[in-house]
């Protein structure tokens, strides 16, 4: 029993280390870039893009709460993550997993903003460490959802953005003209 609690708590701990290195860079990238390296290089058209690219990322990384409070079956008391139904429509018909891709535009934006080595670098383990942890999440839905997941998966990719957009494009023709998607 204390072997099972022990390989328990250490499946835990593996669990949480990408996510917890991939904020700490986010965070790291955020201060550096609002104190000591913004606009490193004077690359104005740059900042401009990365200021594009953090606007975007607040939009992929806030409109998932309100679809999954709108559509997943959420008690109204209860936290947005808890859906009880899968939710393919909205930005979860473009991409599987919109607020990991938020913050890989996040730190984007916060390469792009800064032009610092340092900042940039930083964008690797975290582009890694979400990649990881929306690997993790697609296995869970999988176990919560079942073939209705892995369905969905073949339609709608999991953190490509401009791919999704296409499929959607796409899919949305095919339904106009009679054609089954």
């Amino acid at each position: 029993m204390f072997k099972e609690k022990e390989e328990k708590s250490k499946m835990q701990l593996i669990d949480i280390l990408p996510i917890t290195l991939t904020s700490l860079c986010i965070i790291s990238q955020i201060i550096l870039v609002f104190t000591i390296w913004g606009n490193y290089y004077d690359y104005d058209y740059l900042v401009y893009i990365g200021y594009g690219v953090w606007s975007l990322s607040i939009i992929f990384g806030i409109l998932p709460i309100f679809t999954f409070k709108r559509k997943g079956g959420v008690g109204k008391r209860e936290s947005y993550i808890k859906t009880k139904v899968l939710v393919t429509s909205g930005v979860y018909s473009i991409v599987r997993h919109p607020q990991f891709l938020a913050g890989i535009l996040l730190s984007l934006a916060c390469a792009l903003i800064s032009q610092h080595l340092v900042v940039v670098l930083l964008f690797i383990p975290i582009l890694i460490g979400t990649y990881i942890d929306a690997l993790r999440a697609d296995k869970r839905l999988i176990e919560k959802f079942g073939e209705d997941y892995k369905r969905y998966m073949k339609k709608v990719p999991r953190l490509e953005l401009f791919t999704g957009a296409i499929r959607l494009i796409i899919r949305k023709i095919k339904r106009r003209n009679g054609f089954k998607s």
